[in-house]
């Protein structure tokens, strides 16, 4: 966690929540990662769309639910999500946001409320942030962690099911491991489907389609030891690589690493 993020919760009265905390120094545009900042606490993707294209993307979600576990939604131009934050406000409360126009990024800023509309519908997707608390709880390497970098994240050639306009290809992120430890990784991840669950490729890369791991395609390169592989698990930029692929006219995404923050725990999401 950044040094003003442990000030700023430091600062916080007693009573607030570290979640809540973070959200409104991100509000106020204090600092930028979110990787470590309110342990314990879910963070979430974040999707927003027309309502004219909602229900296909929804539909999206339920085909692809390793990618793209839907954990919260909203209303047609409400910008909260009580069940994840009652004062969270979905136009301001993520660090940096990715407005897209007809497929590509044409502004990534600190908040998104000019580009507001009343048929915008927001989808809050599972973060794999949130298994990587009990991974660390069992002494298994965070390599991103370890290193203060964002999570290494590669486009695959491992095809999502499509839904209207909405086709692409899965998106991972990356995390290297000893075999033994990868084994144990699997074990403790399957537990939490609502964030990706267990990892959908272990080792050799290329098998996915992915050409180079040391040139991620979101996020930064990690050091991957002589006795360790590199596994894969679901992420949720998937839906950004897909409204890329379908030159979607108009979406809101946050930018890759870093999250929404949530009030939900990451106890609550644990399936055994």
């Amino acid at each position: 966690m950044s040094n003003l993020a442990k000030r700023d919760l430091d600062e916080a009265d007693a009573g607030d929540q570290p979640s809540a905390v973070a959200r409104r120094a991100y509000r106020a545009g204090k600092y930028a990662s979110t990787a470590g900042v309110a342990p314990g606490y879910v963070q979430g993707n974040l999707v927003i769309l027309p309502e004219a294209q909602a229900s296909a993307f929804h539909r999206f979600c339920q085909l692809n639910p390793k990618p793209c576990p839907i954990i919260g939604m909203s209303d047609p131009g409400d910008p909260r999500i009580p069940a994840l934050g009652l004062d969270l406000d979905i136009r301001t409360d993520i660090p940096q946001y990715v407005v897209w126009k007809d497929g590509e990024a044409i502004d990534r800023p600190a908040e998104v409320s000019k580009y507001w509309r009343d048929d915008l519908v927001s989808f809050v997707i599972g973060c794999s942030y949130s298994f990587e608390e009990p991974m660390m709880a069992e002494d298994l390497p965070i390599r991103h962690i370890e290193q203060d970098t964002l999570v290494p994240m590669y486009r695959t050639n491992i095809a999502c099911k499509s839904a209207g306009p909405f086709a692409g290809p899965m998106v991972v992120s990356m995390r290297p491991l000893k075999p033994a430890d990868a084994i144990r990784a699997v074990q403790i991840t399957s537990r939490f489907p609502s964030v990706h669950g267990a990892p959908v490729h272990l080792g050799l890369p290329q098998s996915i389609g992915i050409k180079d791991i040391s040139k991620p395609d979101y996020g930064d390169a990690v050091h991957i030891n002589d006795d360790e592989i590199p596994v894969f698990w679901a992420c949720g930029v998937t839906p950004q690589a897909v409204i890329a692929a379908a030159k979607v006219p108009f979406a809101i995404t946050h930018a890759p690493g870093v999250m929404l923050i949530t009030d939900l725990k990451n106890k609550q999401l644990a399936v055994l």
